[in-house]
């Protein structure tokens, strides 16, 4: 008995000791602004502006499309020391809304009492990166251009969205602006965080398509940084999404042309992965999980024309099912344990779509989602689970850009940099994802 209670508190303080490396482990890179911080004052009174500005859109979410005029609504709250705008609030409630972000869940992340943490990397942008407690969205300041350039743009990003709602460009979720009276003037941005959740992701890369200047030195010399990698340390890896292949492709294909028309380069395909776990190899192919995969595949966005979605053409492009879908409601754990067949699966009962009506909803390019709250930006293979997501979309192809190609192309005779024409860059980028996905 007295060996059983020696040996007790032994075991608790390792369990103990294991959690704190744990918590360790999974903050490196990120350092909470306590009251110490110097950022804490500015963190403290962007929560107390965004819980305002969210709670105004609490009941106005959930309406339909926004209207023109509210594209470049400016919204000013004062607060005790601060003023806080917010711009285009309600296209931005209606974004997230798509997302399956709840105003009560983006409330609770973004100014819950707990710390904002600080990004630390190799990133050579001179903006500040704070992301929420629980790593689930990022802040990031902005210069005036920058927010010029995202708002003026806002209508043509958000149809890129509707048409492609399963886009990998990095979703925006609000743009604000704090004034500090003779202090601080920040627009920063709000956007969904691609590697969320990040638990069991332990490397990643920032891929532009180009050699110059893409090698990173994946020694952190034992400082608490996260080393983002980049396109040569990448060298010999594939991307393997099995059937998921010819969608990627297509959809980053899709992405950079869109970007292409804004006159943007310079932008990057954040990447990450994981294995997938054995439970997660077994259960994915799984009646239950490819119901609740199709549901929120389909339910999440609404369709350009229509409210009522189809799900057997992507449970049929799934698993290769060729008989007609029957129509009706079904358990998802019934099914599974009944192991009803596949073509019987269908979401409750709604109208028939004509063959026209089909060919568009596949035009809208639709996939089957992985079910997890970060699911456009997760794409999982047949061993891995990828984290994906363009971001950076703000450099324009203006003279200096023109005047830096020219310089680079002397100092650079034959060789890729990432300074090139909006039009180059996206074949470039594509082509890079084509030669690196299988």
């Amino acid at each position: 008995m007295e060996d059983r209670k020696a040996a007790g508190p032994s075991r608790a303080a390792r369990r103990r000791r294991w959690w704190r490396l744990r918590q360790r482990w999974k903050m490196v890179g990120l350092f909470e602004i306590n009251p110490e911080h110097e950022f804490y004052q500015l963190t403290s009174m962007i929560k107390e502006g965004m819980h305002a500005s969210i709670q105004t859109t609490m009941d106005t979410s959930g309406q339909d499309t926004p209207a023109a005029e509210q594209f470049s609504t400016e919204e000013t709250q004062t607060h005790e020391g601060f003023q806080m705008q917010t711009f285009a609030a309600s296209v931005f409630a209606q974004q997230r809304l798509s997302l399956d972000i709840t105003e009560e869940e983006y409330m609770n992340s973004l100014c819950s009492d707990q710390c904002y943490l600080q990004f630390v990397s190799n990133s050579k942008s001179k903006a500040d990166f704070f992301v929420t407690n629980d790593k689930r969205f990022f802040l990031k300041t902005q210069s005036k251009r920058e927010v010029c350039f995202l708002l003026s743009n806002l209508q043509a990003y958000m149809a890129h969205l509707e048409k492609y709602p399963h886009s990998l460009m990095v979703k925006f979720l609000g743009v604000h602006r704090i004034v500090i009276p003779n202090q601080i003037k920040k627009y920063f941005i709000v956007m969904q965080s691609v590697f969320y959740p990040d638990d069991r992701i332990n490397i990643r890369y920032d891929i532009k398509g180009c050699e110059v200047g893409r090698w990173t030195n994946p020694d952190t010399g034992g400082k608490q940084i996260i080393k983002v990698l980049k396109d040569n340390n990448f060298e010999g890896q594939t991307i393997a999404l099995g059937q998921e292949k010819s969608w990627f492709a297509h959809q980053v294909k899709a992405d950079a042309a869109f970007l292409q028309e804004l006159n943007v380069l310079d932008y990057s395909l954040l990447l990450a992965q994981q294995p997938l776990h054995r439970d997660e190899l077994d259960g994915k192919h799984s009646l239950a999980n490819l119901v609740l995969r199709t549901t929120k595949s389909l339910d999440l966005e609404t369709s350009p024309t229509d409210s009522d979605q189809p799900t057997v053409p992507l449970l049929k492009e799934t698993m290769d099912a060729t008989d007609t879908p029957h129509r009706g409601s079904v358990d998802p754990q019934a099914a599974a344990s009944e192991g009803i067949p596949l073509q019987e699966i269908s979401c409750p009962e709604r109208e028939t779509r004509s063959n026209s009506e089909l060919q568009e909803f596949h035009e809208h390019h639709r996939r089957l989602l992985p079910n997890c709250k970060n699911s456009t930006h997760v794409i999982d293979g047949p061993e891995q689970r990828y984290f994906v997501g363009i971001i950076d979309v703000f450099t324009v192809y203006g003279w200096k850009k023109r005047l830096e190609n020219m310089w680079k192309s002397l100092r650079y005779p034959g060789r890729a940099f990432s300074t090139v024409s909006p039009a180059k860059y996206s074949r470039r980028f594509c082509r890079w994802i084509q030669d690196h996905s299988q």
